[in-house]
C-alpha cells in the first residue's frame, strides 16, 4: 500500500443550493506523478480538489489515499499526508508572524517545538523565505505570501501537495520562481490552473474538466496540442504554442 497514491472512483458532489459541482468522476495518481487539472471557470475545479484533503465529502462515490477512502474517521491521518495550498494565501496565514504561521501546523501534529520549529526553518529555507520568519503576513507581497503558505504545508510534510491556482496575481519573476520550485519536489503533486504555461512547465500529464466532469485524461503535450478539445473545454493553446499576434510566427 502507498499514502502516495490518489484515487477517484465515479466521484460527484452537489452543492447544498442543488447546483452540480462534479459528476462521475474516476482517476488514479500514481507515486510521484506531477498532474495538471485545468478547466474554464465553474468547470469544477476547486470542487475537486477540495475533496482530496477532506474539506468537502463527496455525495457520492469514493476519494482514496492509498488503500483507504477518505472518511471523518481517517481524516487526520489523510490530512497529514496530503497537503492542500488554497489559492488565496489569505486564508492560510491567519498568525501574527510568519514562523509563526509556518509552526503551527507541524505543533498540531503533535510535535515538540523544538522539532516544529526545525520543520518550519527547512520550510521556510526551501522556499527562500527564510528572511521572512519573523515579518507579519499582511505586510507581505502577493508572491512572498504564496511562498510562506507552502511552507507552511511543506512543514508538516506531506506526501502528496494539492495546489489550487498557485500562479494566480504574481508578477512574472515570482512565478518562474515558484514553477522552478514546482520542478524540484518530488512530492506527488495535483495542481489546479488556468496557467497552461506553468502546467507544461511542471505537470507531464493534465486532467481537462468541463461542466463538471472530466473531458480528458492524458499527456498534456498531447492535450494542448488537441485546439479542437481545448476550445470545446472554454480554454486556449497555452501563450508559447500560440502564434505571434504580429507576425504569425510559432
Amino acid at each position: 500500500m502507498s499514502h502516495h497514491i490518489v484515487a477517484a472512483e465515479n466521484l460527484s458532489y452537489t452543492y447544498p443550493s442543488s447546483r452540480c459541482g462534479i459528476t462521475g468522476i474516476s482517476f488514479r495518481i500514481t507515486h510521484g506523478e506531477s498532474v495538471a487539472v485545468v478547466g474554464a471557470n465553474g468547470a469544477g475545479k476547486s470542487t475537486l480538489l477540495q475533496h482530496l484533503n477532506g474539506f468537502l465529502e463527496p455525495t457520492g462515490g469514493t476519494v482514496r489515499i492509498g488503500d483507504y477512502p477518505i472518511t471523518r474517521q481517517n481524516l487526520a491521518a489523510v490530512r497529514r499526508s496530503v497537503g492542500m495550498v488554497f489559492q488565496d494565501p489569505d486564508d492560510q496565514l491567519f498568525m501574527p508572524t510568519v514562523f509563526d504561521d509556518v509552526t503551527f501546523g507541524p505543533l498540531n501534529l503533535g510535535l515538540p517545538p523544538e522539532e516544529a520549529e526545525k520543520c518550519a526553518v527547512r520550510a521556510l529555507d526551501r522556499v527562500g523565505a527564510g528572511h521572512l520568519r519573523d515579518r507579519p503576513p499582511y505586510r507581505l507581497s502577493g508572491g512572498e505570501k504564496r511562498s510562506v503558505a507552502i511552507a507552511a504545508v511543506l512543514a508538516m510534510s506531506p506526501d502528496i501537495l494539492v495546489m489550487d491556482e498557485p500562479s494566480s496575481n504574481l508578477d512574472p519573476l515570482a512565478r518562474q520562481r515558484l514553477i522552478d520550485l514546482l520542478k524540484s519536489f518530488d512530492h506527488t503533486k495535483i495542481i489546479a490552473t488556468h496557467d497552461l504555461d506553468l502546467a507544461m512547465d511542471v505537470c507531464r500529464r493534465t486532467i481537462v474538466l468541463h461542466n463538471g466532469r472530466i473531458t480528458a485524461d492524458s499527456a498534456t503535450m498531447d492535450i494542448f496540442q488537441n485546439g479542437a478539445l481545448l476550445g470545446a473545454s472554454g480554454l486556449a493553446r497555452p501563450l508559447r504554442m500560440q502564434g505571434c499576434p504580429v507576425c504569425g510566427a510559432r
